[in-house]
């Protein structure tokens, strides 16, 4: 009977990680994690993989629970998870705050109508006045991924116990329920209350302008037709300029700074400067542009760097990482990691 409702459990998660992680308002990419508790191991995925691989790919990875909570209770945030069994891959980076939650099962995900809000100054005044406590909620201010993160979610948990969604600032939001449904329940409740809508935008009909012929066969113009906006419209190209490392996942698969330029010639007089060409360019009035390089893992993290940019308001103040924070995300081999595997 146990192991019937353990194999359930699995399923459930898995079937609900492929649902949730073709959508790119909730998953984009190789972001967010799940987890789930089968008494003394905890199954969370591995560090780089997709969730909407989750039924045709071994993505998630058992880790010894007690030795863990041990560890934690001590005050050991550097502790490393113990696999339960040989793995070539890694459990994810964030293993310490599904092992902090107490729920069965746990959510970690950047969902859009979320994030949208965590980069914005104010966003806590508005959370106060779009949530109810039906559903005890805590915000976690920036930590980087991890321990520094894991020691402050344990300090909000051990202030807050009955937490069931912790909000993470220019980060994403951790959710946590007895089952997938009441996870799913939270998530869809939350999405609705956060929801803000995008910037009414018209996506040219076609590709719009191609590169200079210098720059022909190292450049070309991004497939997603609405991205050009962010070249094409002055607010969002102002925003690209001065709002471009808001979270984590996008410091670490795009970079820490934007190569915007207001002509090609402008372009191509900076170029001499640069050791390396940079992988994607935003020329004002001209469109987005990319190298082939730019694979799939970085067009869905740019994908969701314009939706969160086109649900904030023109004149409304967005706060990024500070030069430190950047630089801790770029020099981590765990993040270095991650970005080869979900190539």
């Amino acid at each position: 009977m146990m192991s019937t409702q353990i194999n359930s459990t699995a399923e459930q998660v898995k079937a609900y990680c492929t649902r949730i992680g073709k959508d790119p308002l909730l998953v984009q990419g190789a972001g967010g994690n799940v987890s789930w508790k089968d008494g003394s191991i905890l199954w969370v995925k591995a560090s780089g993989t997709w969730l909407a691989d989750a039924e045709q790919k071994d993505i998630f990875v058992p880790i010894d629970l007690p030795h863990l909570l041990k560890a934690l209770d001590d005050g050991d945030f550097s502790v490393e998870p113990r696999l339960c069994r040989e793995s070539l891959l890694r459990p994810s980076i964030e293993t310490l705050l599904h092992a902090l939650m107490p729920s069965r099962v746990v959510v970690h995900l950047h969902a859009i109508e979320v994030l949208a809000h965590l980069v914005r100054d104010n966003f806590q005044a508005d959370f106060e006045s779009l949530l109810d406590e039906s559903t005890p909620w805590a915000v976690v201010d920036y930590y980087k991924p991890g321990s520094a993160l894991a020691a402050e979610i344990s300090a909000t948990l051990t202030q807050k116990p009955t937490t069931k969604v912790i909000f993470l600032r220019n980060h994403g939001v951790v959710i946590g329920g007895a089952d997938v449904a009441e996870a799913d329940q939270i998530i869809c409740k939350l999405t609705l209350a956060l929801s803000t809508r995008p910037a009414d935008i018209c996506p040219p009909s076609h590709l719009m302008f191609l590169p200079p012929a210098n720059l022909i066969d190292q450049y070309a113009p991004v497939a997603d037709l609405d991205i050009h906006q962010l070249a094409l419209t002055p607010d969002l190209f102002n925003r690209v300029n001065s709002d471009w490392a808001l979270y984590p996942d996008h410091v670490v698969f795009l970079g820490p700074r934007a190569y915007v330029y207001q002509t090609w010639e402008a372009f191509n007089d900076q170029k001499i400067f640069l050791i390396e060409l940079p992988e994607l360019v935003f020329v004002k009035g001209k469109g987005v542009y990319a190298k082939s390089s730019f694979n799939k893992a970085k067009q869905v993290q740019l994908r969701c760097y314009f939706d969160v940019i086109v649900r904030q308001k023109p004149h409304s103040s967005m706060r990024v990482l500070t030069d430190i924070q950047i630089a801790e995300l770029l020099n981590w081999d765990a993040e270095q990691y991650r970005m080869n595997l979900a190539k």
